[in-house]
């Protein structure tokens, strides 16, 4: 149950982030739970495997290129997701960075 908890505050964030950013497009609710979906799963078995593959650039920048990484994962999102657009590499990384956040957020004030 909390992770059907979990997955809807996540799709509220999704579909909050969408309308205050002008360069993120979400056409419902369904899309953001469907990006969320999409995204824990990418997260969970893509991003690790791109980690350990630039672990040396990672360690170089002192881990800003993890916010690369998450922009780019957040593009190949809004390739899969229909209903679900980012205008460019930007756009991805400033809702990378607000998503980041407000589950930062989200985790502090329920736990």
């Amino acid at each position: 149950m909390e992770i059907l908890i979990s997955w809807a505050i996540s799709a509220l964030i999704i579909l909050a982030a969408g309308y205050l950013l002008p360069g993120i497009k979400i056409s419902g609710f369904f899309s953001a739970l469907l990006v969320a979906l999409v995204l824990g799963i990418i997260n969970a078995f893509i991003k690790p495997l791109l980690l350990l593959l630039t672990l040396p650039i990672n360690i170089l920048t002192l881990g800003l290129f993890t916010l690369v990484i998450n922009a780019l994962l957040v593009m190949l999102v809004a390739a899969i997701v229909p209903g679900f657009q980012v205008k460019n590499f930007w756009w991805a990384l400033l809702f990378s960075v607000c998503l980041w956040a407000a589950n930062w957020l989200m985790s502090r004030v329920f736990t």
